[in-house]
């Protein structure tokens, strides 16, 4: 996988270079979600959730939690505990104010910590779910190596991640919407170009599909299955430990 970064100009490591990008639009990044998504990222975090009803599972780290909208999605399942954690402080602040609004202080905590070098010990979760976080990783494969060896034996792994549509007509207008309109809405609105630039490319240098199962395979992860959402836009990749 090649390193896409968020600032060309600059000489930062990928993962503090995102931190910086996240900050930067944290204020927006909700609102500019719903707008660039059209509403469809709601559903297909809802589908990711339901994907772990038969886990029943007591307690849950997400990953890449941002504004914690996965975090509070997951409430669902009725856990004991939700961990969410994040590179960004920003996106952080936003989200603890959200839990707090929703009352779910003692359910939901949110912590600033790298994700690919998880504070936690070996077999902590029963549960892990990442929405639109993996291909931010500076390290893909170390990143879920650690999610594995955080997660319970027989705990189950769900991650949500854009994709590239193989459908000629559909990966046509993705391209465009992607590459020209999605940079154009976003500078309008986060006054931070660069952040809306990254979005296509770092979705166009990951690996999707059966080589993101491979890697997820290589990490120790079984029964590994993706599921193809909206033509393909966005995949979720089920796995169990």
């Amino acid at each position: 996988m090649s390193t896409v970064t968020p600032y060309k100009d600059q000489t930062a490591r990928k993962k503090e270079q995102v931190a910086t990008m996240f900050n930067a639009i944290a204020h927006r990044y909700d609102f500019l979600n719903q707008i660039l998504s059209l509403g469809i990222h709601k559903g297909w975090r809802k589908k990711s959730i339901q994907l772990l009803q038969s886990q029943q599972p007591k307690t849950i780290l997400d990953i890449a939690t941002g504004t914690a909208d996965f975090a509070i999605e997951a409430m669902r399942l009725n856990p004991e505990k939700v961990i969410g954690v994040d590179i960004s402080s920003g996106m952080l602040e936003l989200g603890k104010k959200k839990v707090e609004k929703l009352g779910l202080q003692t359910k939901i905590e949110l912590k600033l910590a790298d994700s690919e070098n998880l504070p936690f010990a070996d077999n902590s979760f029963d549960a892990i779910t990442v929405g639109f976080g993996v291909r931010n990783f500076e390290n893909l494969e170390k990143g879920i190596r650690d999610m594995h060896r955080v997660l319970k034996p027989g705990g189950k792994m769900i991650i949500l991640e854009f994709s590239k549509p193989r459908g000629f007509f559909i990966k046509q207008v993705y391209t465009v919407y992607f590459k020209y309109i999605t940079p154009f809405i976003g500078k309008i609105f986060s006054k931070d170009n660069s952040a809306y630039r990254y979005l296509p490319e770092s979705v166009n240098a990951f690996p999707d599909g059966e080589a993101f199962l491979a890697i997820l395979k290589e990490a120790g992860q079984k029964e590994v299955k993706a599921f193809s959402l909206t033509f393909g836009i966005a995949s979720i990749y089920s796995s169990i430990k």
